[in-house]
């Protein structure tokens, strides 16, 4: 998908940070996906988000928020809930911040998930 491709060009420094602690890596034996579509049914449309990360086997979607996302809380709230009732997701989100100040409890949260739902 050409979003997705662009997305991936054009990171925010905090996706960045987050996509480097985990690339190329089997992060507790979970590959992550970036910018990674994610379709849903809506009034009989097929319609996507893109999630920042994803991870298949866990049904996991990490969102990393800057400072837009305090303006939109209504719209990450509708899309967190058709994420989980049509795809069976989770959905973990950090603001840039928490990935700014602290990259290792991000990854913790993120292994403590694995526990629970591996």
């Amino acid at each position: 998908m050409v979003l997705s491709r662009e997305l991936r060009k054009n990171q925010t420094e905090a996706e960045k940070v987050f996509w480097n602690a985990l690339k190329n890596k089997d992060y507790f034996g979970y590959k992550f996906l970036r910018q990674h579509p994610l379709y849903y049914q809506f009034y009989g449309r097929n319609r996507f988000f893109i999630a920042d990360f994803y991870c298949g086997r866990l049904r996991l979607v990490v969102e990393i928020d800057g400072g837009v996302h305090e303006k939109q809380a209504g719209y990450d709230k509708i899309r967190t809930e058709i994420l989980g009732s049509q795809k069976d997701l989770k959905v973990l989100r950090f603001s840039n911040n928490e990935v700014f100040s602290n990259t290792a409890q991000v990854l913790n949260k993120i292994k403590i998930f694995i526990e629970k739902y591996k």
